[in-house]
């Protein structure tokens, strides 16, 4: 399989990029190709004006097994027993991830089937999932010697700790109406409903202005792990900086005169 077939893009009319994870055959582990590609992509739909929302698809039974330890495994091989291959792979996932939540456009999981380890970290790094009532998650790697450290750190900012920790320690499988109860997803649907639900989705969001999509996006992540008091300062700043924009003028002002608003994305 060529390397620019692994991910599939596709962009409809509405400014909906469709990125699907195209390889069934490794169960669209987060290898390093994969990586390679997934951090493109991000990185060049942020700085796409025609993009307005990113969904996060993939094709096959599963939607990402993860790391592919066979791959990892061959980094044992180096004189320093892996640890300088370890740290690359592992330090460009994390820099996939961050990508994702860094992205300026809205980011969809839109899951069926398996998301495990590395997978589960990447539905936890978008910012909504909608999966089918097949999709299941867990952070198996006690089960193998290895904590699931990385995938931690997405799973821990989306549902509590306790929640987190039982994922963790245990390495069970979650079913889909779990995953929604803890927070994990957004909404669970038949799975010959999920593509338009994700669809309907997007569609919604795609119909704001970029530019404040953008501004709240970015404010959210950066207020979350802030004390309250740095927070609302955080915030207020945000928002007066919003009030003096383009499309916040357009929008209240379409509000008052009940009409719809033109936005400009400015």
């Amino acid at each position: 399989m060529q390397t620019g077939d692994i991910l599939l893009h596709d962009l409809d009319a509405d400014g909906i990029l469709r990125l699907t994870l195209n390889d069934p055959a490794r169960r669209n582990a987060l290898y390093e190709a994969m990586l390679t590609e997934l951090g493109k992509a991000f990185t060049q739909a942020g700085h796409d004006a025609a993009i307005r929302v990113i969904v996060l698809a993939a094709n096959g039974p599963a939607y990402c097994a993860g790391h592919d330890l066979k791959e990892m495994t061959t980094g044992r091989a180096g004189p320093d027993g892996g640890r300088a291959y370890f740290a690359r792979i592992l330090g460009q996932c994390s820099a996939v991830m961050q990508g994702i939540v860094n992205c300026p456009k809205p980011v969809i999981a839109e899951v069926t089937g398996v998301a495990t380890a590395a997978g589960c970290q990447l539905v936890a790094s978008c910012d909504l999932a909608i999966v089918s009532e097949t999709a299941t998650f867990s952070t198996p790697g006690v089960h193998i010697g290895l904590f699931c450290s990385t995938p931690m750190v997405a799973l821990s900012r989306n549902v509590a700790n306790k929640h987190a920790m039982e994922m963790l320690l245990t390495g069970d499988m979650m079913p889909a109406g779990r995953a929604a109860e803890i927070g994990l997803v957004n909404r669970v649907v038949a799975a010959q409903d999920l593509r338009d639900a994700t669809r309907q989705m997007a569609r919604k969001i795609a119909s704001k202005s970029s530019m404040t999509l953008a501004t709240g996006k970015r404010a959210f992540y950066a207020q979350r792990d802030m004390p309250l008091s740095d927070a609302y300062a955080h915030a207020t700043q945000v928002m007066v900086e919003n009030m003096l924009a383009r499309d916040a003028e357009e929008g209240i002002g379409a509000f008052i005169e009940k009409r719809a608003p033109k936005w400009e994305d400015a």
